[in-house]
């Protein structure tokens, strides 16, 4: 007797997506089509996110909220940041990682933001990181 299958069809498979999504190409097709970037904030959640076909995964400073239980985004520190940026980046998604800054991380000057995204890059595995103020930070 032969296994037979319980879904509708054929998923694709992992190997059938275009290959690690890097920041060169979300700058080629920002304007020319469509992005997805849907937040993540752990392990399962980004490997749902991934596999759904985002380009872009988002560890966002909403995580206080969501996940940490509080009021507004302004509690989570670089600390948080780093140690979900990481549960996310060890997926090995082919969505790009990007983390959110998170209030007070890139307020204080350059030397400060310099350090906290390094952070975020070389302890969180981000590949991009996000600061939000509408202005020149750097």
């Amino acid at each position: 007797m032969g296994a037979t299958k319980m879904n509708d069809g054929p998923a694709a498979p992992r190997e059938a997506l275009p290959a690690k999504v890097t920041v060169p190409q979300i700058a080629a097709a920002k304007g020319v089509r469509p992005l997805v970037m849907v937040t993540a904030y752990d392990a399962p959640s980004a490997r749902a996110v991934d596999e759904g076909g985002a380009d872009i995964i988002l560890v966002g400073d909403s995580l206080a909220m969501v996940v940490l239980g509080y009021d507004d985004t302004l509690r989570v520190d670089v600390e948080d940041m780093v140690r979900h940026t990481a549960a996310v980046s060890r997926t090995r998604p082919r969505a790009l990682v990007v983390a959110d800054m998170p209030y007070l991380s890139y307020h204080t000057g350059t030397r400060d933001a310099v350090l906290a995204a390094g952070r975020l890059v070389r302890e969180g595995g981000a590949e991009a990181v996000k600061l939000e103020g509408g202005r020149k930070r750097l």
